[in-house]
């Protein structure tokens, strides 16, 4: 109902404001309306109401609602807000989490991991066993130091021959015929030179009573000087033939064997060791030998001169030969971290050859350290044998080694690492040093590290840490020994 009368009223309300308008209306109603007056607005009203009492509602009123405060509402707003806020954090910091995470794990997996075992510390032995070569004390080639023909030669290969002993005779008649011809020549001199003596003595007198001019005696007196001066040229000239006459006869320069004779009788002989000329003999002092071989750097402060030593050979095995250290090098070849050192050896009765291959025992005591590492843990690069170490902080670091005993499986290290440091097992050819590496499961590394027999007792933590490699191996084998 109060609809209906607030419709009535501004339908009302509009019309008296039509009226009250001075615009023209359109059309003849409208103006008819406009000048009703006020009474019949008010019955026309009146009746409207009346119809409006008999008519029934057709409007449901809405249920009446409480006010909202306007604080209340304000709270409302913000938990919303706050709510959405905390949702959008959460995302983005799961969102940031998993990005991390990913990333973690891409960097990760760029790091290789690698398996490592510790060198495992080896019995210190008491004496050093290297490998050496067996030469001659003296040896030498002998070449003719005149040109002719070899008449015949005396001593053969393996002959034993003293210090100036007969071993050919060469025949060289040009040399010969210029001896007699320089002889000859010297007599003329001999003559010439007489002569000049008189002369010069006969006109040193008759200067004396000024029968002839002073330029004449001293012309006579020079003349007398040179024909010595002839006579000395001429006795030298002599002398340099009759040594070449006794090259004729070639002789032993020291006392030793040849090993070699390259020339028989009638072969034509050129005088000088050049491109023409050819050697006769090789001589080789035998007693004693001298044996070469190369001390690792880690021995070389216990290999003094004088000391005692042994040569053994296959050829003679349980037979070992006395020797001394004679010299050293004094010096490390920076090539082979080595020691080159000579030991003597007697050899009275000819027992050992020069050039024979042998083993040098030195006595150095128990001072070196050694140890052992897997042979699959060697890196083959250009600076030299090396392995792989990794550090506290996971770094790689590439050290230098220096080898000495091959095992098959495992290595003797003479330097370079030690029983604490951690070294890689299959290195891979890419790996730098100072890059940065995982380390596989002990078991993984028990899994790639043989070990050799000579560690079957570990004793120290290390050698027991890696037992369990040479275990597997073991077990391996047997295996495989079943299974054929």
């Amino acid at each position: 109902m109060r609809s209906e009368n607030e419709l009535r009223q501004a339908e009302i309300d509009e019309q008296a404001r039509r009226r009250n308008s001075s615009v023209p209306v359109p059309n003849d109603g409208e103006e008819r309306r406009a000048h009703r007056t006020q009474a019949e607005i008010d019955q026309e009203i009146a009746a409207m109401e009346e119809r409006s009492r008999h008519q029934q509602a057709t409007l449901t009123r809405p249920p009446e609602m409480p006010p909202v405060r306007p604080r209340k509402a304000l709270m409302i707003v913000g938990l919303v807000l706050l709510a959405l806020i905390l949702a959008g954090g959460i995302t983005l910091l799961s969102r940031a989490s998993h990005e991390r995470a990913l990333a973690k794990e891409t960097e990760a997996s760029t790091i290789p991991t690698l398996a490592v075992v510790h060198p495992a510390a080896e019995q210190p032995d008491e004496e050093l066993v290297l490998p050496g070569s067996l030469l001659a004390y003296e040896e030498s080639p002998i070449y003719a130091r005149t040109s002719g023909y070899l008449v015949k030669w005396y001593k053969d290969i393996g002959s034993r021959v003293q210090q100036g002993e007969l071993l050919a005779t060469i025949d060289s008649p040009e040399i010969d015929q210029e001896l007699n011809q320089t002889r000859a020549a010297r007599q003329q001199i001999i003559a010439q030179l007489e002569l000049a003596r008189t002369s010069a003595e006969r006109w040193e007198n008759l200067r004396k009573s000024d029968s002839v001019s002073a330029q004449e005696a001293d012309q006579q007196t020079s003349g007398y000087k040179q024909a010595q001066a002839n006579l000395a040229a001429a006795d030298a000239n002599v002398r340099r033939l009759e040594e070449m006459e006794s090259f004729k006869r070639v002789y032993a320069p020291f006392s030793g064997v040849l090993t070699k004779r390259n020339v028989d009788p009638g072969a034509l002989i050129t005088a000088g060791s050049g491109a023409a000329g050819h050697e006769l003999f090789d001589i080789a002092r035998v007693d004693p030998l001298r044996v070469y071989t190369s001390v690792p750097q880690a021995y070389a402060p216990y290999i003094r001169v004088g000391a005692s030593a042994t040569v053994t050979l296959q050829e003679f095995p349980g037979q070992k030969f006395p020797a001394k250290v004679a010299r050293t090098a004094e010096s490390i070849d920076p090539n082979t971290r080595t020691l080159l050192t000579e030991v003597d050896v007697p050899n009275k009765n000819a027992k050992l050859l020069p050039g024979s291959f042998g083993e040098v025992h030195f006595e150095v005591g128990a001072n070196v350290d050694k140890v052992t590492v897997p042979v699959n843990a060697m890196l083959f690069r250009s600076e030299g044998p090396q392995v792989a170490v990794v550090g506290p902080d996971k770094k790689v670091e590439l050290r230098k080694i220096a080898i000495g005993r091959d095992y098959g499986a495992t290595l003797e290290i003479l330097g370079g690492v030690s029983t604490s440091d951690q070294v890689v097992i299959n290195p891979p050819d890419s790996l730098e040093a100072g890059q940065e590496v995982n380390l596989a499961p002990a078991s993984q590394n028990a899994e790639q590290g043989p070990i050799s027999p000579q560690q079957q007792r570990p004793q120290t933590p290390q050698q027991r840490e890696n037992a369990p490699m040479q275990q597997d191996a073991n077990q391996g084998k047997q295996q495989g020994g079943r299974g054929r």
